[in-house]
């Protein structure tokens, strides 16, 4: 019989080994798998809640750690890890945005799964994609203030946090005029876009365009779902 261990440390002072036996030289399925992750995760996440911290605590904890990490109201949360679908969505992503953008002829950039978008001093997100105008920020940018478009590709481990927490936190950024969620299960795109008065009205589209004024760019579902 043969054994193999996960290690996950959180880097305030808890560590977690999953242990997964192999009999007989087989690997675990690929749901037992998941599963024993899982359970790893939410220790974690039981953990750190105990650990509220301030977006700038947050940012200097979170260059230490291994994986990725958001803030959400004082409290970590582990970026989960994303499937072929959604590397496929954020390739096409970046792609329509920088058509778009150039078609436009707009004084706008994207930046792609990198930077995060600070929502004030207890949270900070980390969007899959987004656009802001004006001058281009330093190479070495960690953050985007202000950002015109954000978006977020659906998966099932973020759904609760995107489909609420992130609609409510993102439309707290004044210069966010639209938020993005693209569903490749459903191949649909979710359009909040911000209207009079601070409406927040919502669109569900499966075909056609998606008109992002401002900044002023288009894009086409069909550029943007595999």
């Amino acid at each position: 019989m043969m054994a193999s261990g996960i290690t996950h440390r959180t880097g305030y002072g808890c560590e977690h080994v999953i242990v997964t036996r192999l009999e007989g030289g087989r690997r675990p399925s690929a749901s037992a798998l998941a599963q024993r992750l899982q359970t790893v995760y939410l220790a974690r996440m039981t953990a750190l809640q105990k650990q509220q911290m301030s977006v700038d605590e947050f940012v200097t904890w979170a260059r230490q750690q291994p994986d990725r990490w958001e803030l959400l109201d004082g409290l970590p949360v582990a970026v989960w890890p994303a499937r072929v679908v959604h590397g496929d969505v954020e390739y096409r992503v970046a792609r329509a945005l920088d058509t778009a953008i150039a078609k436009a002829n707009m004084p706008c950039r994207f930046v792609l799964d990198s930077a995060a978008v600070p929502i004030d001093t207890r949270s900070l997100y980390q969007p899959d994609a987004l656009v802001y105008c004006g001058e281009p920020v330093s190479p070495d940018a960690l953050e985007i203030p202000h950002p015109v478009v954000v978006l977020e590709v659906l998966s099932p481990g973020n759904a609760a946090t995107d489909l609420r927490d992130k609609l409510q936190g993102y439309f707290r950024v004044p210069s966010v005029q639209h938020y993005l969620i693209v569903d490749p299960d459903k191949r649909l795109v979710i359009h909040h876009a911000r209207g009079e008065a601070d409406v927040v009205a919502t669109r569900f589209i499966s075909e056609g365009s998606i008109s992002l004024d401002p900044p002023g760019i288009e894009l086409q579902v069909r550029d943007l779902i595999p």
